[in-house]
């Protein structure tokens, strides 16, 4: 499927990796624009980067291991009037370069795009140490950072063009493993904006990133014992979409947020907030449990901490009652 500028999307049910995605899009708007660049740290391979690196190198400035000085030096880029569009593992984008992140990029609201991959469980085999369960928390807790973990591949795409549009700084999730497309090419991405994908009555799953479509199959499983659930996919986390979380609380029973990440500090943590300033209501949270990861297969790690989809739907269970 193309849309008028000639991208390509996935079908509806592939099943597709996120930085398949990364690549795609990086060398389509190579094409349709020439006011950013890329900054890579000799990772492109693993983030999904290597299409663009192979096809349109005058686009990229490559670093080699040193993150700290690739975050300092796209925010002189970025004083030039070009967007950076900086892209690592995020144990090293959101750890390892927080300071010059936050300093010589956030402090100043300097214009660049932090795209990381490898987060969460779905790093697998790599292990604990670059299973970075703590990036939706540490980004979103600095001053004047969007942060957005799109659902699929489709929406990536869509997201990359809403981040390279909006002025500010960015911190973009890439996943690693491949997983199902739920959103066609008709799909509006708005920053800020989340997106009900499966309307409920009572209880609603507010999920982001490789957890839309556990969410999705929960309810699908739910719906089999009478149980009507809702299904929002959060794909920014800040700003969020405080309007939809007051609605679910309003029109459901209670909240469930399904995210691959620490539960303290990400998707819940922030949903969290909004319900105590404007509306509490009942909440359970799916997430890895304030714990490290450890080294596995992306598909039976899930089960293992607790965030698969029979995850999710035990956690309606425990709200309903």
């Amino acid at each position: 499927m193309n849309d008028q500028a000639g991208l390509m999307f996935w079908e509806l049910g592939a099943q597709v990796s996120v930085r398949d995605a990364f690549g795609r899009i990086l060398v389509h708007m190579a094409d349709q624009r020439d006011d950013w660049v890329f900054l890579d740290a000799d990772v492109a391979g693993g983030t999904g980067a290597k299409p663009l690196v192979q096809q349109r190198p005058d686009r990229v400035m490559q670093f080699g291991i040193a993150e700290q000085n690739m975050m300092a030096a796209a925010a002189g880029v970025a004083d030039t009037g070009l967007i950076p569009v900086v892209s690592t593992f995020a144990a090293f984008g959101c750890m390892r370069a927080h300071e010059q992140f936050r300093t010589a990029i956030a402090y100043a609201g300097r214009n660049v795009k932090l795209c990381c991959s490898h987060h969460g469980l779905d790093v697998g085999p790599d292990g604990a140490t670059a299973q970075m369960l703590e990036d939706l928390a540490t980004m979103r807790a600095i001053p004047g950072v969007t942060v957005i973990s799109p659902a699929d591949a489709n929406e990536f795409m869509m997201a990359f063009k809403a981040i390279l549009d909006h002025d500010g700084p960015v911190y973009m999730r890439i996943g690693r493993s491949a997983t199902p497309v739920v959103y066609g090419h008709d799909h509006s991405f708005e920053i800020g904006k989340a997106h009900r994908l499966r309307d409920g009555s009572d209880v609603t799953v507010i999920a982001t990133g490789v957890m839309v479509p556990r969410a999705l199959e929960a309810a699908a499983s739910l719906e089999k014992e009478g149980v009507s659930v809702r299904v929002v996919n959060m794909a920014t986390i800040k700003p969020l979409d405080s309007d939809e979380v007051i609605a679910a609380a309003s029109e459901t029973r209670g909240i469930v947020t399904a995210e691959d990440h620490n539960i303290i500090g990400g998707l819940g943590g922030a949903v969290a907030e909004c319900l105590a300033q404007h509306k509490p209501a009942p909440m359970q949270f799916v997430g890895v449990n304030d714990k490290f990861g450890k080294s596995g297969e992306h598909d039976e790690l899930p089960a293992m901490f607790g965030i698969d989809a029979a995850s999710i739907a035990a956690a309606c269970r425990r709200l309903m009652k």
